[in-house]
């Protein structure tokens, strides 16, 4: 049962971390994923993105928080909310107020909502001001591995290079290896070096940060996770991985003039850096919370008539690695 708030700036005062505002993010997720998931297979993506937006925008109107979205949906998804720099909360400007900033992506996998297909989820992270990578919603080239793989693998190295130290490290022949990409023409030379290698290349339309869970995840088949996607999904999985230390780099990727001009304002000479995993999300002081749209890596929404629903949720707390669970029910 959730507590009633009566005061919420008395109630900020009262908190010292982010993790003590998990049940607000864990509602802005539910929402979103409940919003979202009343558009599955009806292939309308945008719109189901749009409900998604609005309905976790809604809820950060009411979390006792100096917020900020430091990395966001709303520019390349034509959204009106939730864009970067967006404050958020009920306190902003209020002395002694929590300040933490956002990674949001109120609907990861809109193409899989839209078609009823796995994996879709409503996830963000959240972290205290000026510890999640503040950049501009591009793309990221990625590499993701399991905790056996921390700080083994690199985006300096060749394909080659990497495929041979994950097979040293986890005392496995190329051939058993099982690593996820997107199906994008962008991979294709990618894809053609792994499978040169006799490597496994399960390919996905989308949802890389459930790819990556899976990479981190002892009890999943999956090792690796390769290629690029987008930036704001590579720092909510950067803070995930940090939770179940795994491995986690990437390096920002531009692919017109006004990404690279908005990258150069807000990272300035980084622009080309490789950020690792702790750099992307650089404080013990984070929460990772995703609530599934569609089945898959969590189950999706469950409409039990036409007033209640249950949604099932989980939260990554990086200061001791805690895993939860979290199914709701509630009304409609």
């Amino acid at each position: 049962m959730r507590r009633r708030i009566e005061n919420p700036l008395a109630l900020a005062y009262d908190m010292t971390s982010t993790s003590e505002l998990a049940d607000y993010f864990l509602r802005a997720c539910e929402e979103a994923a409940i919003a979202a998931a009343k558009w599955r297979g009806r292939g309308e993506r945008k719109k189901a993105d749009g409900a998604a937006v609005e309905a976790m925008r809604a809820v950060f109107d009411s979390v006792p928080f100096d917020g900020r979205v430091a990395i966001g949906e709303g520019e390349r998804d034509d959204a009106p909310m939730l864009y970067i720099g967006e404050p958020l909360g009920c306190l902003q400007g209020v002395d002694g107020a929590p300040q933490i900033d956002i990674a949001v992506d109120p609907l990861e996998c809109t193409n899989n909502c839209a078609t009823d297909s796995p994996n879709a989820i409503a996830v963000l992270a959240a972290a205290p001001r000026g510890t999640l990578l503040h950049a501009p919603d591009c793309y990221m080239d990625k590499i993701a591995g399991g905790p056996e793989l921390n700080g083994i693998l690199s985006l300096e190295a060749s394909t080659d290079w990497n495929i041979e130290a994950a097979c040293s490290a986890l005392d496995r022949t190329p051939s058993e290896l099982k690593v996820v990409v997107m199906d994008r023409p962008r991979h294709e030379t990618l894809i053609k070096e792994l499978r040169a290698l006799d490597v496994c290349v399960p390919l996905i339309g989308d949802g890389d940060v459930s790819a990556a869970l899976n990479a981190a995840d002892p009890n999943s088949d999956v090792d690796m996770l390769m290629g690029i996607g987008a930036a704001p999904e590579g720092v909510i999985t950067a803070t995930a991985l940090r939770a179940l230390g795994g491995h986690f780099e990437g390096k920002l990727v531009t692919t017109n003039e006004d990404h690279s001009r908005r990258a150069a304002e807000m990272v300035g000479d980084d622009v080309d850096r490789i950020w690792g995993r702790d750099e992307l999300c650089a404080s013990d002081d984070a929460i990772f919370v995703a609530s599934g749209v569609c089945s898959g890596y969590l189950p999706g929404v469950e409409f039990m008539g036409p007033n209640r629903a249950a949604v099932h949720s989980e939260i990554l707390h990086v200061i001791d690695g805690r895993r939860q669970f979290i199914s709701t029910e509630k009304s409609l």
